[in-house]
């Protein structure tokens, strides 16, 4: 979460005696942009966290980009592992437990603000991604971690089995203090088996609707998302980040700064395309497709 060691406009009322950390007193200039934005006009620190690794990403590796995409990744596994709605590996479990301790540190050192909100891909690995970061550290007021659920964060919607959520029960059961977004199905009625439901311009449209709803309807500055790489890249080139294709690996963050403006014109929505039918292949190996 470094910062460009940087002066801000605020720094000589907060922060006279310069004993603030480069954190604090980049927070108290977003508070202070807030509080001076001109009507329709908002900022947001937003920590777009992406999942640990998972059994699909290791699958990926060992088949190779055409073999996975075209066979073994619309498969539910290969009789070893299973990589539906993928877990998190061990390896995976150890990231995202490096990044709770991470953030044990840094709230007390560099001290970054902590997250008022929470958001959280319904995939597994994000779910298991959020619990182990943020579950046992108190939030405001020591509440219970509570994150929304949203279906809008969740892995782009393609053939690959990866993207089937289980049912709202069963996240339920495993995460009680979860908050499931108004509206989420009880079975994944989004994704559909040996389809790309979701084109690349469609996924955009998707990632500006969360952004759009987030932006509308919380007014909390400092917000976590645990997603996915593939909804993180997106939302980079929406908000016209300088590098829009940042790498965020397993397990990792990146923090944005976000200011929105109310947009009361009617915007042109780019078409997206139907959902087609998959690349298929006879099953392969090690990167083989007949």
């Amino acid at each position: 979460l470094g910062l460009l060691n940087r002066s801000y406009e605020t720094d000589a009322a907060f922060d006279p005696s310069g004993q603030k950390t480069q954190w604090e007193r980049f927070a108290h200039l977003v508070t202070s942009l807030n509080a001076h934005a001109s009507p329709g006009t908002q900022y947001k620190v937003l920590y777009l966290a992406r999942h640990g690794e998972a059994y699909h990403n290791v699958a990926q590796s060992y088949y190779g980009v055409d073999c996975w995409e075209c066979y073994w990744s619309q498969q539910q596994g290969n009789g070893t592992v299973t990589w539906a709605d993928a877990e998190l590996t061990p390896k995976g479990v150890a990231q995202v437990t490096a990044a709770n301790l991470f953030w044990k540190n840094a709230l007390t050192s560099t001290k970054p603000p902590m997250p008022q909100s929470f958001y959280v891909s319904p995939m597994a690995r994000c779910l298991n991604t959020a619990n182990t970061t943020w579950g046992d550290i108190p939030g405001e007021k020591g509440h219970t971690f509570s994150p929304t659920v949203k279906e809008l964060l969740r892995e782009p919607l393609n053939a690959c089995t990866c993207g089937w959520r289980h049912s709202k029960s069963w996240i339920h059961e495993l995460y009680p203090s979860y908050v499931l977004e108004q509206g989420f199905s009880e079975e994944d009625n989004l994704w559909k088996a040996g389809f790309i439901v979701e084109s690349s311009t469609g996924l955009l449209a998707r990632v500006k609707t969360l952004l759009d709803d987030v932006f509308a309807s919380d007014s909390n500055t400092f917000i976590s998302f645990t997603t996915h790489g593939v909804v993180i890249n997106p939302l980079l080139q929406i908000i016209g980040h300088p590098n829009p294709a940042f790498n965020v690996t397993a397990g990792q963050i990146i923090p944005v700064l976000i200011k929105a403006q109310e947009n009361t014109a009617l915007e042109n929505v780019s078409a997206t395309a139907p959902p087609s039918a998959a690349k298929t292949c006879l099953p392969c190996s090690s990167g083989k497709v007949t």
